[in-house]
C-alpha cells in the first residue's frame, strides 16, 4: 500500500462539487458485505453485514456533520439564519431518500407482499426498528430497513443540534453522543434488556454517527490534524487490530449474548470505519486506489442505496421461501446446467446481477430524475 497524500482530497475529489470520489468505493463495499451476509448466510462466519451497515453509519456521520457544519459557516458569513439551511437540508434529504422508498413500499403493499401490508404504518413513518425492539422478532425479508429507520431518526434532531449549538461545542456535543451511546448499551447490557434493543434503536447507534461527526469537524476546522491522524498507517493498523481482537472476543467468549456483542462491538467497528473513511478522504494509495476509484466500484457505490433496498427482496438467506420466483427461476436454469445447483459463488453473483439490474433501472427511472429538483434547494 503506498503512503496516503498529506493533503486532504488530492486524487480523490471532483473540485467541482467537492466530491469525494473514494467514498463511492466504500460504499460499494459496505452494500456488497451486506448481501453476502444475507445472501450466503451461515456460510459466512463473520459479521460482514453489520460491518457494512456500520461503516453506512460512520459514512453518514461525516457526509451529513460535513454539510450541516459548511452551511453553517455560510448561513453566518451571508448574515443570513439557519432557517434557509434547515430547508434545504431537509428538502434535499427528501428527494434523495423518500421517493423510491416509498414507491418500492407501496408496490409491495399493492402486490399482497405480506409484512408490509401488515406493518404498513410502521414502513411509512420510519419506525419499523422500534416494531422489531418490540415484537422481538424481524420483519422477514423487510427487516433490512430497519438502518434506514434509524438514519431517518437521526436527521430529525442532528441538524438543529449543529445549527444551534455554538461552534466551540460542536466537537463537546458529539463526544457526548459517542459517550450517551455507549453508556446507553452497558445500561441495556448490565439490565438484561432485550439485545435486539441495543442492535436497532436509534440512539445505540450514535456512536457511529457521532464518530463520522468528529472526522468532518477535523477537516473543516483543524485540516493539520486530520492529515495527520488519518494518514498515519499505524493508526489505521492499530483500530483494525482492535476491531480483530473485538470479534475475536465475541466469538470466543461465552455466553454468546455477552459484554461484547452488545456493548464495545459498535465502539471499535465504528473506530475502524473512522480510520476507513478518513483514509479514503485523504486517498488511498495503490492497490486500494483502484479498488475504490475504477468506474465498476464507483457506479455501484453511487447506486448502492438502491441496491440496498432491494436487495434482500431478490433473496434473503433467513426469509426467502422456496416458491419465490428469484429461486424459481434459478432451480430452472440449474436444471438444464446441474452444476449451478451447488455453486454458492454463482448464485450469489446471480443474485448480484438480479440486483444491479433493478437498481440501475431505479437510478436511471426514479431516482436521478427526481433528485435533479435538488438544484431548487441549494445552500
Amino acid at each position: 500500500m503506498q503512503p496516503a497524500s498529506t493533503i486532504v482530497g488530492i486524487d480523490t475529489v471532483k473540485k467541482e462539487n467537492n466530491y469525494l470520489v473514494q467514498l463511492d468505493g466504500l460504499r460499494f463495499i459496505a452494500v456488497t458485505l451486506v448481501m453476502i451476509d444475507h445472501w450466503l448466510g451461515e456460510a459466512v462466519p463473520l459479521p460482514f453485514g453489520y460491518f457494512g451497515v456500520n461503516l453506512f453509519f460512520v459514512l453518514s456521520g461525516f457526509l451529513i456533520t460535513r454539510i450541516l457544519i459548511t452551511s453553517k459557516q455560510h448561513d453566518e458569513r451571508q448574515g443570513r439564519s439557519h432557517n434557509h439551511s434547515l430547508k434545504a437540508f431537509y428538502m434535499r434529504r427528501s428527494i434523495r431518500i423518500f421517493p423510491i422508498y416509498y414507491l418500492t413500499i407501496l408496490a409491495l403493499a399493492v402486490v399482497g407482499f405480506p409484512a408490509v401490508r401488515e406493518n404498513l404504518g410502521w414502513l411509512l413513518t420510519y419506525t419499523t426498528n422500534i416494531w422489531i425492539v418490540i415484537h422481538q422478532t424481524w420483519l422477514g425479508a423487510i427487516d433490512h430497513l430497519w438502518s434506514l429507520a434509524v438514519e431517518e431518526q437521526y436527521y430529525i434532531f442532528f441538524p438543529f443540534m449543529v445549527f444551534f449549538i455554538p461552534n466551540r461545542y460542536i466537537l463537546p456535543m458529539l463526544f457526548g453522543l459517542i459517550g450517551f451511546s455507549f453508556v446507553l448499551r452497558l445500561v441495556l447490557f448490565v439490565t438484561n434488556a432485550p439485545w435486539m434493543a441495543q442492535f436497532v434503536l436509534m440512539p445505540t447507534c450514535l456512536d457511529a454517527f457521532g464518530m463520522g461527526g468528529i472526522l468532518a469537524y477535523l477537516m473543516i476546522y483543524q485540516r493539520d490534524r486530520f492529515n495527520q491522524l488519518l494518514a498515519s498507517n499505524g493508526l489505521l493498523l492499530g483500530s483494525l487490530l482492535l476491531y480483530a481482537l473485538n470479534l475475536y472476543l465475541m466469538k470466543t467468549l461465552e455466553p454468546a449474548r455477552n459484554v461484547v456483542t452488545d456493548v464495545t462491538d459498535r465502539f471499535f467497528t465504528s473506530l475502524f470505519c473512522f480510520f476507513l473513511i478518513g483514509r479514503a478522504v485523504i486517498g488511498f494509495g495503490q492497490p486500494v486506489k483502484w479498488l475504490l476509484e475504477n468506474r465498476v466500484s464507483n457506479y455501484l457505490g453511487q447506486i448502492s442505496y438502491g441496491l440496498y433496498l432491494f436487495h434482500n427482496l431478490v433473496f434473503n438467506y433467513y426469509h426467502t421461501q422456496p416458491s419465490y420466483p428469484t429461486l424459481r427461476v434459478w432451480r430452472k436454469v440449474a436444471s438444464y446446467v446441474p452444476a449451478l445447483q451447488d455453486s454458492l459463488p454463482l448464485q450469489f453473483l446471480y443474485f448480484y446481477l438480479l440486483t444491479v439490474g433493478v437498481a440501475v433501472l431505479s437510478w436511471h427511472l426514479v431516482e436521478k430524475p427526481i433528485n435533479n429538483l435538488k438544484k431548487f434547494f441549494t445552500y
